[in-house]
């Protein structure tokens, strides 16, 4: 179960033109923890906090250049309820949640600022694959389903949902940019971690998960309290039969779905690597013993119920790599793409003929960085290079060479000189120090990084 506490406020504030899109997105808005203060009386709570019935909107904040309206904080304060209504901790429209609150959208402000100002354009591909999930979590089919049904249930709906996932991803990867100039891990402190106690947790273990989410019948800020009940009994009622030994696990799904409306979603998810695993399922995971079942967690999609179903243990991390040399014909603006595909086709004819591989690199090639070593890229790793060069490698035999194929950096023939599994372990056990140490480090630099933009800004409070 998640709870919010008034010190967690701001991590669930979202800005948004309608609450039901808001809703549907996970909280990534800029967190502070609040100064110290006196917790108002019930009576001075009461005559202090702002509804929607006792606001004339107009400016609440001023923050440098621009104004944060009394509508918006109303809005960010109901948002901000409804999801610790929805974790099972609700929370009173006091002055101390507006204070929060007001406090996290003067932060979220100037993080969009500095965010402009730096220009910081977030990847589209990425905003739609997280439209693509959470139409997928609302049992949608498409990213133009998700989009009909929120414009039906309000105009603009979809085209705020979208502006507010760019705001939100813009500003972690301005954090993300701070937070990474601030914290810095050596080589010494890595050794002093894998050292300690800790470490031993950073094991290369894989474990076999089965994971099924009972899906909310509506957006859950405007779920009745019946309806939030029949989906935790789903749940429970799944999570029991989960517990028994060697379960079906499509019998239990199916047998929990019972007249529920919306059909669960999961299942068996097979072996991941604790390092794969998202870091909030991880840490429930992690603490399970084969054969556990997680308690509900309520989450603002759906419940989770997630079952370790076996565990494998190992020292040892081999990855596949590939000995590999490439020919480049990049296509520019001082050479078409017609004129690129007709030197490449020149050049694959003489490796037809019998041509050195490693001369026509050092020759012909328009990678620099290769091309003085006859086209060697040296060992390569999946995900090293990109998608279309890396399925060309790996469908090419050892000793063989490709036919021509075009990349976005142009046109290229490959050679595979040879495949090894390598042994990573050392190396992934100190990336996996080097990420624990940054996770530790990284909520003190991001509190410290934002406490710094505020102190630099020109801040009023009004009314």
């Amino acid at each position: 179960m998640r709870f919010f506490s008034l010190r967690q406020i701001s991590r669930a504030v979202l800005l948004s033109t309608s609450a039901s899109v808001a809703l549907t997105l996970s909280a990534q808005a800029a967190t502070v923890n609040a100064a110290a203060q006196a917790t108002p009386s019930a009576a001075q709570s009461s005559v202090n906090r702002l509804t929607p019935a006792n606001s004339t909107d107009g400016i609440i904040a001023l923050v440098n250049e621009n104004a944060i309206l009394k509508s918006e904080l109303v809005a960010a304060i109901t948002q901000t309820q409804a999801r610790a209504k929805a974790a099972g901790e609700p929370i009173a429209n006091s002055a101390q949640l507006q204070s929060e609150v007001l406090n996290a959208l003067i932060l979220r402000e100037l993080q969009l600022s500095m965010v402009k100002r730096v220009g910081l354009n977030p990847d589209e591909a990425a905003i739609n694959q997280r439209l693509g999930q959470i139409a997928q979590a609302e049992g949608l089919s498409s990213i133009s389903a998700l989009q009909q049904r929120l414009d039906a249930a309000q105009p603009g709906s979809y085209a705020a949902l979208r502006a507010q996932l760019i705001e939100d991803a813009a500003i972690q990867a301005l954090q993300q940019r701070q937070i990474t100039n601030r914290v810095r891990i050596s080589e010494q402190d890595i050794d002093a971690f894998l050292a300690s106690p800790e470490a031993k947790r950073l094991n290369q273990s894989e474990y076999q998960t089965i994971h099924v989410r009972v899906p909310y019948i509506d957006d859950y800020s405007r779920l009745s309290e019946a309806q939030r009940a029949e989906a935790l009994k789903v749940a429970q009622a799944l999570r029991t039969r989960l517990l028994v030994p060697n379960v079906d696990v499509a019998e239990a799904v199916a047998a929990s779905q019972g007249n529920y409306p919306i059909p669960l979603q999961g299942g068996d998810m097979g072996f991941h690597q604790a390092a794969s695993l998202p870091t909030e399922l991880s840490s429930e995971i992690t603490k399970l013993e084969v054969g556990a079942v997680s308690a509900p967690l309520v989450t603002p999609e759906g419940i989770d119920i997630i079952k370790l179903a076996n565990k494998n243990s190992s020292d040892t991390v081999l990855i596949p790599q590939w000995n590999t040399r490439h020919i480049l014909i990049k296509v520019d603006e001082l050479q078409t793409d017609a004129l690129a595909e007709q030197k490449i086709n020149d050049l694959y004819e003489q490796l037809r003929s019998g041509a050195d591989f490693a001369g026509l690199a050092s020759t012909y090639s328009d990678d620099p960085g290769s091309a003085g070593r006859g086209g060697d890229l040296d060992w390569v790793s999946e995900d090293d290079m990109i998608g279309p060069f890396e399925a060309v490698m790996k469908n090419t035999a050892v000793g063989d060479y490709s036919a021509p194929f075009k990349t976005q950096f142009g046109w290229h023939i490959l050679k595979v000189d040879g495949k090894r599994q390598q042994d990573v372990s050392d190396q992934y056990r100190r990336n996996m120090a080097r990420q624990a140490l940054y996770q530790r480090l990284a909520p003190q630099a991001r509190e410290d990084w934002l406490q710094e933009l505020r102190a630099g800004a020109y801040i009023q409070v009004l009314g």
